[in-house]
C-alpha cells in the first residue's frame, strides 16, 4: 500500500463530501435574501413562510457542512505534515482568516435565523438573513485565496531555515488577490448560485406536481428558476475567462482537459475522446478544428503547447480529461435547460409544463455532478504538484503516518459519512414532506 496514494484517496473523500454543502450553503442564502427583500417590500406571508422553510434547510446543510469541514481542516497537519511545514506559513492564513472573519459571522446570524424570527424586528431579520448570506461568501473566498495560491503561488518566497526549504509570505494582497483568485471564486460562486437555484426550483417542481403548497411552491419555483437561468448562462462567460487563465498559468493542465499531446497551432477543442496515456495519443477524438486556439488566444494560429513539452511533470491525463468533459457537458445541458426556461416564461407556460417540471427535478443532482466533477478537474489537473511548480504532493506527505494508519482512517472516514449521509437525507426529505407551515415555528 502507498501512504501518498492513500492519503490523497482519503482527502479527495473528504473533500469531495464536505463539497456537497458548501455550494448549497452560498445559493440558498442568496434566495433567502431575495425573499426576505420581496417580503419586506411587498408584506406577503407567503415569501415569509417560504424564507423559513428555507432556512430550516440552510440550518442542517450548515451543520453537515462545518462537521466535515474540521475534519478537512485537520487532515493537513496529520496526512500532509510535510506540506504544512513548509507552506503553513502562507497556507494558514487564508484558513485562519476565514474562521475569525467569516465563520463566525455566518454562524452567529444563521442562529438568528433559525431561532430569533419572531423575536427581533423585520429589519433586523432581513440583516440577519444579509450577514448569513454575506459570512458564506466570506468563507467562500478564503477557501478560495488558500485552495488559488497552490495553483498559482504569488507573494512568497522560499528560505532555507535549520536546513530545511519553507515558504515566507512576503506579500499578503500578492498572496491572496494571486493569478487565479477572482477568475476561480467568480467561477465558484456562480456554481454555488446556480446549485441553489436548481434546489429550490426542483422543491418547487415537486410540490407544483403534487398539487401541494401551491402558493409557496410557485414562488420557489419562480426564484430558484430565474437564478438557475441567469447564472447558468453567465456560467459561460466565467468558465471560458478561467480556461484563458488555466492556458497561461498552468498550460499542461488545459493541454490535460483538451487531450493535446504535440504542441500545436489551430489546435482542435474536443468534444469527445479517449487519451490513451500509454501512447501519448487521444483516440476516437471528435472536435473543432482551430476552435480551441481561438478560444484562448482569438487567433485560431495560436500556439497550444502540448503535455510532451512538460516530459514527467503532467495530470493523470485520462481522468482529468473525462472529469473535465463531464462537468463542461453538463455546462451546456444547464444552459440548454435555461433556454427552455426562458422560452416558457415568454410563453406563459412554465408553471403548467410538467416535463419542464420533472426535468429541473432531474436536473438539481446533476448540477452536483458538475460540481464534483469541476472541483476533480481543477485538483487532478494540478498534479504532480500540490503547489504548482513549487511542491510536488509526494513531498508533501506525512513522513511517520504509516500507510496501514491511513488506511484505516480512511475507511472509517468512509463508514461515517455514509451515516452522516444516511441522516442528511432522512432530515431533508422529512423537511421536504412537511412544507411551509402557516404558523412559523422556530427552530426544528
Amino acid at each position: 500500500m502507498d501512504a501518498a496514494l492513500l492519503a490523497r484517496i482519503q482527502f479527495a473523500v473528504t473533500i469531495g463530501f464536505h463539497f456537497l454543502f458548501p455550494p448549497t450553503t452560498l445559493g440558498l442564502s442568496l434566495i433567502i435574501v431575495i425573499l426576505e427583500t420581496l417580503y419586506l417590500r411587498t408584506k406577503e406571508d407567503v415569501y415569509k413562510r417560504t424564507s423559513a422553510f428555507l432556512v430550516k434547510i440552510l440550518g442542517l446543510v450548515f451543520v453537515i457542512g462545518t462537521a466535515t469541514g474540521i475534519v478537512m481542516e485537520f487532515s493537513f497537519g496529520n496526512n500532509w505534515a510535510e506540506y504544512a511545514k513548509m507552506v503553513g506559513d502562507v497556507f494558514g492564513a487564508p484558513l485562519a482568516a476565514e474562521g475569525v472573519f467569516a465563520f463566525f459571522l455566518e454562524s452567529m446570524f444563521l442562529g438568528v435565523l433559525v431561532f430569533a424570527r419572531n423575536k427581533i424586528s423585520e429589519k433586523a431579520y432581513w440583516w440577519s438573513a444579509f450577514f448569513v448570506f454575506l459570512g458564506s461568501h466570506l468563507s467562500g473566498l478564503w477557501i478560495i485565496i488558500a485552495n488559488s495560491w497552490m495553483q498559482t503561488p504569488a507573494g512568497y518566497k522560499i528560505v532555507e531555515i535549520a536546513g530545511k526549504k519553507k515558504a515566507v509570505l512576503t506579500n499578503f494582497f500578492q498572496a491572496a488577490i494571486n493569478h487565479s483568485t477572482l477568475n476561480r471564486y467568480t467561477h465558484v460562486v456562480f456554481s454555488a448560485w446556480i446549485t441553489g437555484g436548481a434546489v429550490v426550483a426542483a422543491i418547487g417542481a415537486y410540490y407544483l406536481l403534487k398539487k401541494k403548497f401551491e402558493n409557496e411552491a410557485k414562488k420557489l419555483f419562480n426564484v430558484g428558476v430565474i437564478i438557475f437561468i441567469i447564472f447558468s448562462l453567465l456560467q459561460l462567460v466565467s468558465g471560458h475567462a478561467g480556461a484563458v487563465k488555466v492556458a497561461k498559468t498552468q498550460p499542461a493542465k488545459l493541454a490535460a482537459f483538451e487531450g493535446v499531446w504535440k504542441t500545436t497551432r489551430n489546435a482542435t477543442l474536443d468534444i469527445f475522446g479517449i487519451p490513451d496515456e500509454k501512447n501519448k495519443v487521444t483516440r476516437w477524438e471528435i472536435g473543432i478544428p482551430g476552435l480551441l486556439s481561438y478560444l484562448v488566444y482569438w487567433d485560431t494560429n495560436g500556439e497550444i503547447k502540448g503535455l510532451n513539452e512538460f516530459g514527467e511533470d503532467i495530470p493523470p491525463v485520462f481522468i482529468t480529461y473525462t472529469v473535465y468533459h463531464i462537468m463542461t457537458g453538463l455546462g451546456f445541458f444547464f444552459i440548454f435547460v435555461a433556454l427552455l426556461g426562458i422560452f416558457l416564461y415568454w410563453k406563459k407556460k412554465i408553471w403548467d409544463s410538467k416535463w419542464f417540471l420533472k426535468l429541473m427535478i432531474w436536473t438539481a443532482p446533476l448540477v452536483y455532478v458538475a460540481v464534483q466533477t469541476g472541483w476533480m478537474a481543477a485538483e487532478i489537473g494540478r498534479q504532480p504538484w500540490i503547489v504548482y511548480n513549487v511542491m510536488k504532493t509526494s513531498d508533501a506527505i506525512s513522513k511517520v503516518v504509516p500507510a496501514g494508519q491511513i488506511l484505516f482512517s480512511l475507511i472509517m472516514f468512509i463508514l461515517i459519512y455514509t451515516f452522516l449521509f444516511a441522516i442528511f437525507l432522512k432530515i431533508f426529505f422529512k423537511l421536504i414532506r412537511k412544507g411551509p407551515e402557516e404558523k412559523i415555528v422556530q427552530g426544528y
